[in-house]
């Protein structure tokens, strides 16, 4: 708990910009019409591709015997792939919606 306490309070302009984020992302995202929240949200899932890049680039600087780095950057890479196939599928159905019917 100690160790946690000294890195907090070594860290603690990020965690003030961590809070801060956090509350400017639900004003921004409560403020945004209903209309626009699909498109929005595939977006933001489109860029995921960032973690999935960030999460192979820390495995491959992880060691061999460092087991959660590569567990947790394993993780991440799933998670992040998910997210991006979800963002597309979202939007082809979207997307669906606006195709004109053959009869």
């Amino acid at each position: 708990m100690t160790e946690f306490l000294s890195f907090l309070s070594a860290h603690i302009d990020m965690a003030y910009v961590l809070i801060l984020s956090i509350f400017v992302g639900v004003e921004v995202i409560g403020k945004v019409p209903s209309v626009l929240h699909t498109p929005l949200m595939s977006g933001a899932n489109a860029i995921h591709g960032v973690i999935i890049i960030g999460a192979i680039i820390v495995m491959l600087n992880a060691g061999v015997d460092n087991i959660p780095a590569l567990i947790l950057g394993f993780i991440a890479v799933i998670l992040g792939t998910l997210n991006v196939v979800g963002g597309f599928v979202v939007t082809d159905r979207m997307l669906e919606m606006f195709k004109k019917k053959k009869n």
